[in-house]
């Protein structure tokens, strides 16, 4: 072994509070509810994680008229639009919305920025989940702006009354450029009441910034395609400085070629990743002949959220019977 060679491990990584509370919200309908468990959408993205829930019983569908009348169905952690609570009081479905908080304080300021007849510029990513819940809640006030460039296209007046907000899970610092140069272009643009991109997507921005400036030679980013955040920690490894990033969904996806010249190598994984699938990554690098990880913490993060209070009462039920 190489007496140069390192493997650093971002901290934090991996789970965040409001995917822990969404997986958790289905662990325990599972539990409690007779019938099946039906889930819209992926609970979170992460194939690993979906593939563990239906193996005990749950059923994911693209959408509710899947769903026999009746039934029990969660909403994902990503939010949904109000036609889709509409639609599963219709269907007279039993809901439990595992929506992030995080997630519903944007909604929020949608709605708060609708009354008030705001024109809202929405940063995020076309089709996300998370973007067609948001948009749902003001579809006639919002406007979607996917990228810096998009802001020199719109057209709605200089003097028009705007506001901004974003997705939970992009990249901090392209979202502040959107921001900087909708500011230029509409000075009267008002803030969101407090920023938008959730802390534990910043927080695993920075700890992967922190380690690519090291001198990371190669950055192994753990999660799934269809996570955004974890997509973002990719680029975020780049533009850092780290010389390659890769996203895999587990250790198997490792490409024996990409550790060639390599001295550091830093792991990370996006906030919808089970902590197994990185001690995989982190065991096969052993075998390759790296040593031990060595972590890196950024910050710890303490935060925890209730689970959706319509499980938490069916729950308290249950104990007393």
């Amino acid at each position: 072994m190489s007496a140069t060679k390192r493997v650093v491990l971002a901290a934090p990584r991996g789970y965040c509070a409001g995917v822990d509370r969404a997986v958790i919200t289905v662990e325990k309908s599972l539990d409690l509810y007779e019938g099946p468990i039906y889930v819209r959408k992926e609970i979170v993205h992460n194939k690993h994680v979906v593939e563990d829930l239906e193996a005990r019983g749950a059923i994911f569908v693209e959408e509710l008229d899947e769903v026999p009348h009746e039934s029990t169905v969660v909403f994902s952690a990503h939010g949904v639009s109000p036609a889709v609570h509409a639609e599963a009081g219709q269907r007279q479905l039993r809901t439990i919305d595992a929506t992030c908080p995080l997630v519903t304080k944007v909604h929020n300021e949608a709605k708060r920025f609708a009354r008030e007849d705001k024109t809202i510029f929405l940063i995020g990513h076309d089709g996300h989940e998370e973007v067609e819940g948001t948009m749902g809640e003001a579809p006639e006030h919002t406007i979607l702006v996917e990228h810096p460039d998009d802001v020199e296209h719109l057209t709605v007046p200089a003097d028009a009354n705007v506001a901004w907000l974003s997705q939970t899970t992009l990249s901090v610092d392209e979202t502040m450029e959107t921001v900087r140069r909708l500011r230029e272009k509409y000075p009267q643009l008002q803030d969101p009441p407090s920023d938008d991109i959730c802390y534990a997507t910043q927080n695993r921005q920075e700890a992967v910034k922190q380690i690519a400036r090291g001198g990371c030679d190669l950055m192994i980013v753990v999660g799934s395609k269809n996570s955004s955040n974890t997509v973002r920690l990719v680029e975020v490894a780049l533009e850092a400085g780290a010389k390659a990033s890769y996203r895999v969904d587990n250790h198997t996806e490792i490409q024996e070629e990409w550790l060639e010249g390599v001295d550091e190598v830093g792991v990370t994984s996006g906030a919808s990743v089970p902590d197994h699938l990185v001690q995989g990554v982190l065991d096969y690098l052993e075998e390759k002949g790296y040593p031990q990880a060595v972590e890196e913490r950024l910050t710890e993060e303490t935060l925890h959220f209730a689970l959706p209070p319509e499980l938490r009462k069916d729950l308290r039920r249950a104990i007393n019977h």
